[in-house]
């Protein structure tokens, strides 16, 4: 059994503390840490049977009963706690992004060269089972060469002001995951951006200095044309939809809705909304990619989500950023000769 340790439990740290205590028996929480340690969090984390509890997480990198750590704290600790795990010799999962600064994902990639540490990044959606059926049909030519990926994602409601000042923007925060689903479902790598978009929800975003809706057109190098559409609120509940369009058909899927009940009746049809937020939806994605990590640590095989894929959804966000405010096409040789990254 493989000891863990997870470093932050704000709201996700906690949605894969409580999945692997209830539903991953092949491993076991053995400490937790986070600067914020308060007497719930000490109370939440007994009832799950974690009794190892610091307010500094190198406590757990300091352990050596640990094998691995779920890094879940603040984005702009991602980087620096990765390295410190990595000199530890500890394998590592880390939510996404894994820094908003190349240079220092740079670091980071550095780190891991020519070492044994399982490094997966949090890009849960290549394991939510809608998208991975999308991704299957593709991969097995069952709607031949892919032309057109069109990719909807819509949050219910805007993050708090406070948030948006921190997050790197819509594209490194929001889009990100879309950036990664282009990679995912294409199987081809992103060769131009051009982004556009406004502060149509909130004029505190823009006052914040980001957009809240904003639509971008990726170009890929297998001749696919990817269109990512996204917005900040929806009336409706959290709409993530894809459609891939082929030389053969197209694959779509819908939302995730909490039943496929549909009243019909002289008022008109009315079904169920969405699932309210990401924690409703991908529930089972985020219990999926932990077991993935797992697994690949147990039979030393590699991770799916590598510090690659980390890197490269974080140049197609940056190029999204410099083509919004430049009003013009960006490759991404430009984003990578920016950095000096072959």
């Amino acid at each position: 059994m493989l000891n863990i340790g997870i470093i932050g439990v704000g709201r996700i740290g906690r949605v894969h503390a409580e999945s692997i205590s209830r539903l991953v028996p092949e491993a076991k929480i053995k400490a937790i840490a986070d600067p914020l340690i308060n007497d719930d969090i000490k109370k939440w984390a007994n009832s799950i049977g974690i009794f190892e509890i610091y307010d500094d997480y190198n406590k757990i990198l300091m352990d050596k009963s640990i094998d691995a750590v779920l890094i879940c704290s603040s984005t702009d600790t991602h980087s620096q706690i990765s390295l410190d795990a990595i000199a530890k010799k500890k394998h590592v999962f880390c939510e996404k992004p894994i820094d908003h600064d190349v240079n220092k994902i740079n670091k980071v990639i550095d780190a891991l060269r020519d070492s044994k540490i399982k490094y997966q990044v949090g890009f849960n959606r290549r394991f939510d089972h809608n998208f991975q059926a999308v991704e299957d049909a593709t991969r097995n030519g069952l709607i031949g060469a892919l032309n057109i990926l069109k990719i909807t994602s819509r949050d219910p409601a805007p993050p708090p002001i406070s948030y948006i000042k921190v997050s790197g923007g819509i594209f490194l925060d929001m889009t990100i995951h879309d950036f990664d689903m282009v990679r995912f479902i294409s199987k081809a790598e992103p060769v131009a951006v051009f982004a556009t978009g406004a502060a149509n929800v909130s004029s505190e975003i823009g006052m914040a200095g980001d957009i809240d809706t904003a639509a971008v057109i990726i170009t890929l190098d297998n001749g696919c044309t990817a269109i990512i559409d996204n917005c900040r609120q929806t009336t409706y509940g959290y709409d993530q939809r894809i459609e891939a369009f082929g030389s053969l058909g197209q694959i779509s899927i819908s939302n995730d809705t909490n039943s496929t009940a549909v009243i019909s009746n002289s008022n008109g049809i009315i079904g169920e909304k969405p699932k309210y937020f990401f924690l409703d939806r991908y529930t089972e994605a985020y219990i999926s990619e932990i077991k993935a990590f797992i697994t690949s640590i147990v039979n030393d095989t590699p991770v799916l989500v590598n510090v690659l894929d980390g890197l490269k959804p974080v140049l197609m966000g940056i190029a999204a950023q410099t083509s919004l405010i430049e009003k013009r096409i960006v490759t991404i040789k430009e984003i990578e000769n920016k950095y000096y990254l072959r």
